[in-house]
């Protein structure tokens, strides 16, 4: 059966509240209502064939989304310093070995002056969705902590993304608590956008959420 993660990444909002309603209605797993969901809305191609389709679209967007933001940030470039004056920036990224398994989370966090966090820490045990929650809300944390009053956070979890951008309650169940701590931290801070980006560029927070489950790598670093 194809994971869960990978068909919430494809599945549109409605689809994603119509399996939940099927899930509670049919006394079903939320895995098994969202194959039942997509496999009605891919009508007679495969599942698998519509997934593919829709990863291409979705990959199109984000090429388009990248360059406008490209340049835009080229006409809004300060010149006089190479630092971002208008503030914070985050990046998060959660891994999970196996899958669901040992958790792992990294994040950077840069302020308008320079400020550099990095955050790399074991998170337990779960599956990805979670470790990505953990590494948003670690970075968001280190956010409140530096007396951020806006940030734009990037992360490549549409899973999470969506999670946290749709209304309170109707959100994944299993994630609810993560969830509720994001809109608390959000909170806090003031003004926080999240931004989807491709796992290409998020290559820093991926290797920090890495570093704590890959022991040769530690023993490495630390010889």
């Amino acid at each position: 059966m194809i994971a869960f993660e990978e068909l919430l990444a494809v599945a549109y909002k409605n689809e994603r509240m119509q399996s939940r309603r099927l899930a509670r209605g049919a006394a079903i797993s939320e895995h098994a209502a969202l194959v039942r969901t997509l496999q009605k809305a891919a009508g007679e191609q495969s599942l698998r064939d519509l997934i593919d389709a829709r990863r291409a679209t979705q990959i199109r967007h984000a090429d388009a989304l990248r360059l406008r933001e490209t340049r835009r940030a080229e006409r809004q470039k300060p010149r006089e310093t190479g630092f971002d004056t208008t503030g914070w920036r985050g990046w998060f990224d959660g891994s999970a070995l196996p899958n669901p398994g040992r958790l792992g989370i990294g994040g950077v966090l840069l302020g308008p002056l320079g400020e550099r966090v990095e955050i790399s820490a074991a998170a337990g045990t779960g599956d990805s969705s979670a470790a990505e929650y953990l590494a948003l809300i670690a970075v968001l944390e280190a956010a409140v902590r530096a007396g951020a009053t806006d940030a734009v956070i990037y992360g490549d979890s549409r899973v999470v993304i969506d999670d946290v951008n749709i209304a309170d309650g109707t959100g994944i169940r299993a994630l609810a608590q993560h969830a509720a701590r994001v809109r608390v931290l959000i909170a806090q801070i003031g003004d926080v956008r999240l931004q989807w980006i491709p796992r290409a560029r998020n290559d820093r927070a991926d290797a920090l959420s890495r570093k704590t489950l890959d022991p040769a790598r530690v023993a490495v670093e630390a010889a």
